[in-house]
């Protein structure tokens, strides 16, 4: 018996009212969840059978020996970036993907992260060109025809975060290396979480795991880098005297001068170009 693994790669926004109207109105079809998607598609297959299979590479299907490499490449750039996106994006006025990284600062950010800090944790990912790959997700996440808003990528930010951006961060460490902008990234989080958004209003977001993330608030509000000390979340990333400074700091920055100061302070991008 065989049960082979596989990635997929593909960016699919939530179903909205917006969405359901463009179908009935273009299509003439009432579609109570239709799905919308962007072009690009990447199915990754470990070929694995114990009966032969049916030809999956016509239909442009990826398969390889194994797909640990590309799923990592998947996590730690596309999923990861989107952390990156989300937050920022979020406490500085944009409410989907594609309107925050048309920003300058967020794209300096999310391409130095990808560049800088992701890319030297992964395994060699035959087949793809890294840097090609990084490009692509730039042009993918500014697609304005396929609306992914904020708030989702923002939701379950404890699990997000958790699979996606720590696993970097830990990597780094063990290799002796710091991840500066990574830590702006969970300090970006740490300021969505308290759930005030850059202009004084409300944050209604969803977390499998709110009850720590509260607590996590809480403590960050008595502490430079209390939000950290939430081991459940963090394990011992609190321990890290170079990650914690970074985080205060850039979290000090975000709650004082707005987000918008604080990754333009960080990334040296004018945020308005």
């Amino acid at each position: 018996m065989a049960f082979p693994d596989s990635m997929v790669d593909r960016i699919t926004p939530v179903t909205t009212d917006d969405t359901r109207r463009y179908v009935a109105e273009t299509y003439k079809v009432t579609d109570a969840w239709p799905v919308v998607c962007e072009d690009f598609t990447a199915w990754v297959l470990e070929d694995r059978f114990t009966l032969g299979r049916p030809p999956y590479e016509d239909a442009g299907v990826m398969l390889v020996p194994d797909v640990r490499p590309y799923e990592q490449m998947k996590l730690r750039l596309l999923n990861a970036s989107h952390q990156a996106i989300a937050y920022f994006g979020y406490l500085m006025g944009y409410r989907f993907a594609h309107q925050a990284i048309a920003d300058p600062a967020i794209a300096a950010l999310v391409s130095r992260y990808m560049k800088d800090e992701a890319e030297p944790t992964l395994a060699p990912v035959p087949g793809i060109d890294l840097a090609d790959y990084q490009r692509s997700l730039l042009a993918r996440f500014s697609n304005r025809y396929v609306p992914d808003t904020l708030l989702r990528l923002g939701t379950d930010g404890s699990d997000r975060i958790a699979q996606f951006l720590l696993p970097v961060i830990r990597d780094r460490r063990q290799r002796g290396l710091s991840s500066p902008l990574a830590a702006a990234v969970v300090a970006s989080w740490a300021a969505f979480a308290r759930g005030v958004d850059g202009g004084g209003g409300p944050i209604i977001f969803v977390d499998r795991q709110r009850e720590l993330v509260d607590t996590a608030v809480r403590r960050q509000a008595a502490d430079p880098d209390g939000f950290l000390t939430v081991t459940q979340l963090f394990g011992d990333l609190a321990a890290d005297p170079e990650f914690a400074r970074v985080f205060a700091d850039v979290y000090r920055d975000i709650t004082e001068r707005g987000a918008r100061a604080a990754l333009e302070a960080l990334t040296g991008v004018s945020s308005r170009g």
